[in-house]
Order: C-alpha cells, then structure tokens, then sequence
C-alpha cells in the first residue's frame, strides 16, 4: 500500500513541480516504485520537466471521468523503470476534478505503488484541496522570502484542517521543502534565514535546495535534477530529501557564504 505525499505551496514559483519531479525520481533511484501525479489541471507543467509531453495520450481527467484505465494514462519514465506519471489535462478547467473521481484514482494508485507524489497546484483553490485531500504527509515547498513563506503558514492551517486525516482527527506529517537558497543574498538580509523560516512555519526541515543553473537545465531538456545532473548540489539535497522521507537520519548541509564568493561549503544541521 503505498504513502502519499503532497508536495504544496502557497505560492507560485517557488520550485514545487520541480521538487516533485527531483524527489519522485530520487525514491524511485532507490527500487521504490514511484507515480508522480499531477493535480495543475489547465496547465500541466509536471509532463514538461519529466519529458514526457509527447507521450501523454490520456491523462487524469479522462481516468477521473471514465474515459480511459489507470494503466492506459499512465506513462513510464524511459530512464527509470519504477518511475511513472499520470499527467493533467492542458484542456480542461479544474471543475472536472470530482471529489469522488479522485477517490477511485488515488485508491487504485495506492495498490499499484509504494509512493504517490501529488503535485499540487499552488494556492487553496479547488485542485489544491483535491490533491491534499488523501494525502498521508506533506511537502511544503517554500523560498526563503516574506510573501512565499506567509503563503506557506496558510497552507500548512489547510493540511491540518481541511484533509481526510484532519476529518478523522489525525496529524498529519508535514516536511520543509527550502528551494532557492542562496547564501549571499541571505548574508546580505536580502532574503530570509533558514532559521527565519523555520521559526515563522514550526514544521521540520527536510532539505535545503541550493539556488543551481543546474536545475533550470535539468527543465529545460525534461529531466530532473537527480537524474540529469545526480552529482550537482541540488541533486544531492533531493537526494538526502528522499532518504529523509523513507526514514532515515541524515544531517542537513546548509550552504553558507565564504569570503564573498558562493563556493557551496556546508555547516551541519540535525535533521
């Protein structure tokens, strides 16, 4: 029976459908076998950064709807065989998600896999609320700055109010996702502290993403980071990420600044 985890933010930008891409593949690099589902359903972004935009033929809506089996919407990934996607519908509009629809789905991919990953779409609107509905933990993907880690704080009140787990009175296990760190720019006070962060949300910190031209590569010709670029200092903190989240123990690498130029040393932090 598989978890499933969200990956959600408040606000738009922040790395969300990348980190959904970059984790799913990091636990399926493990043997875990992974879908990564996306819930952006008018837009589709989560086919495009795991390239596969050209062998969608059916997607979420058409298996919420009747129109085609589980198995025929999903799509494997070619580099990684226990990786597979179920892609949003680019033409459709968020009112064809039914509460009861995604029920069946979500229920179907609990018995295929051993991690769902849901990418939400940002914000509190309907395909957010479905896509956090059946989750058993989160993600919360944030960039260290004011606006998105308030976006944050109001997402973190829905996953503890408004999901199946909070209706049966349970906690449900959340994660801090920092994406887009750069350590200058914190030094300087032009974004916010990793401390900061964690003191305004009070969730645990499950990895710190480096600001990386790697990973805007890695979009670019449709591959996640830890696939594309393994080596590279985001890869490393997804990696780390997915590790954390199948249990194990691990400090986290914080990077800092040396002598004004960003040469990603690391400062250890308990986990």
């Amino acid at each position: 029976m598989a978890k499933v985890l969200v990956v959600t933010s408040g606000k738009g930008g922040v790395g969300k459908t990348t980190s959904t891409a970059a984790l799913g593949a990091a636990l399926a690099q493990t043997g875990q076998n992974v879908a990564v589902v996306d819930f952006d359903v008018g837009l589709r972004n989560l086919d495009l950064v795991m390239g596969a935009e050209r062998r969608v033929v059916f997607d979420l809506i058409n298996v919420i709807q009747g129109d085609a089996k589980l198995a025929q919407a999903l799509i494997r990934d070619k580099r990684c065989e226990t990786l597979s996607i179920l892609p949003a519908s680019q033409t459709r509009d968020k009112d064809a998600l039914t509460a009861e629809g995604v029920e069946r789905v979500m229920g179907e991919l609990r018995e295929k896999f051993d991690w769902v990953l849901c990418d939400s779409p940002a914000g509190i609107e309907r395909g957010a609320q479905l896509a956090m509905y059946h989750a058993d933990l989160a993600v919360v993907v944030t960039n260290p700055e004011v606006s998105s880690v308030r976006d944050s704080d109001r997402i973190i009140g829905m996953l503890d109010s408004t999901t199946e787990r909070a209706k049966r009175g349970e906690k449900m296990e959340k994660h801090l996702l920092v994406t887009r760190y750069d350590p200058a720019r914190a030094s300087k006070g032009e974004m916010l502290s990793t401390e900061d962060v964690l003191e305004i949300l009070s969730i645990p910190l499950l990895g710190i993403v480096p600001e990386s031209e790697e990973v805007l590569r890695s979009s670019n010709v449709g591959s996640p980071v830890t696939l594309a670029h393994p080596d590279s200092a985001p890869a490393r903190a997804y990696f780390d990420s997915a590790r954390r989240l199948m249990g194990e123990k691990l400090d986290i690498s914080v990077p800092v600044e040396r002598k004004g130029l960003l040469d990603w040393l690391f400062k250890k932090r308990v986990a």
